[in-house]
């Protein structure tokens, strides 16, 4: 994975015959919609770009702003107003949905994350990668309660899921849109869109790009997001690992176990055999027959879960694979 060196501000030539669209969720940013809109005016000019804003249930009046943001009429922008605060994963999921660019440029609407960089990120792109992901190499936030957990989660999902980022909570990342569509994104989930483009081939790499200090507005993540971090690891791990064979997770966990009785099994027919013990009267009976069965009972799962794979691709006529491209016949074929 390609970690390219900073660089100061560039023309936006990259992406200039590509639908460029910029999806930024949105909860209780009055004070900074007007100066970030402004930003990405100036950075994305010239190129065909489009401005997706969905509000995630604010209750400051971040949607009286977008409104007129939307009614000036100075780019196209499109505003998404959620019934109530969904979060943010959601609120990302629902702007792509509303989007029609074949370039998805995801950021925050707090002005942490500098607009400036988007040209020299889309520039990355056009060298024939999938996934550009900002690096926010410098943080400007409270070291023991942001930076510290962030990079112990970073080195976790990296280890997990086998995609090497240093920063995967920047928010700051460009996407083709091909790499985008095939799974759906629930909880704290958008973190892991890297890992999901991996999966069906995309080519990723990494930009250092600028964090800015929160002038406005109050942060909306604090420790607890953590631990969801952590739990949505688990589901995201399962999908990338067993979501084709989930027989190989809930199998083997089964002749592990069953495995694991039968060798009790034989430590108490050994001690009958040496001290004479009573196998009945053993508690290790009791646990010979609760893995036996516990074993029994993953295989079954496996089984079902294999049932479960296979009623969603065939009844919703989704492929097994992803085809990046095809050559030497007609593409409609």
């Amino acid at each position: 994975m390609t970690i390219t060196s900073p660089k100061p501000a560039v023309t936006a030539e990259a992406g200039a015959t590509s639908r460029i669209s910029v999806v930024i969720p949105v909860y209780n940013e009055v004070e900074n919609l007007p100066i970030l809109h402004e930003e990405i005016i100036t950075a994305l000019k010239g190129l065909d770009y489009h401005i997706v804003y969905v509000d995630d249930g604010s209750s400051d009046g971040s949607v009286d702003v977008l409104e007129t943001l939307q009614g000036q009429n100075t780019c196209e922008v499109r505003v998404v107003e959620l019934r109530r605060n969904f979060g943010q994963t959601t609120a990302i999921a629902a702007g792509i949905d509303h989007s029609d660019g074949d370039i998805i440029v995801l950021m925050d609407a707090d002005l942490q994350n500098n607009p400036e960089d988007i040209p020299m990120m889309l520039e990355k792109l056009e060298e024939g990668y999938d996934l550009v992901s900002g690096w926010r190499v410098e943080r400007h936030d409270v070291f023991v309660t942001r930076i510290l957990p962030s990079r112990m989660a970073n080195r976790l999902i990296s280890w997990v899921t086998g995609v090497h980022l240093h920063d995967y909570g920047c928010t700051l990342k460009v996407y083709r849109r091909e790499v985008l569509e095939g799974f759906h994104l629930y909880g704290e989930m958008h973190r892991f869109i890297p890992a999901y483009a991996k999966s069906v081939g995309a080519r990723i790499t990494e930009v250092p790009v600028n964090h800015r200090s929160r002038k406005h507005g109050e942060p909306k993540y604090g420790l607890e997001r953590t631990l969801k971090v952590i739990l949505d690891l688990f589901t995201v791990k399962f999908l990338l690992s067993f979501q084709q064979k989930p027989i190989y997770l809930f199998g083997g966990t089964g002749f592990g176990l069953i495995t694991g009785s039968f060798l009790l099994l034989l430590v108490l027919v050994a001690r009958r055999m040496i001290y004479d013990e009573h196998l009945v009267r053993s508690p290790l009976l009791q646990m010979v027959v609760m893995l036996f069965i516990l074993g029994f009972q993953s295989i079954l799962l496996g089984l079902i879960a294999e049932l479960l794979v296979r009623t969603y691709h065939e009844s919703q006529a989704k492929p097994t694979y992803s085809v990046r491209r095809v050559i030497g016949m007609d593409e409609d074929v």
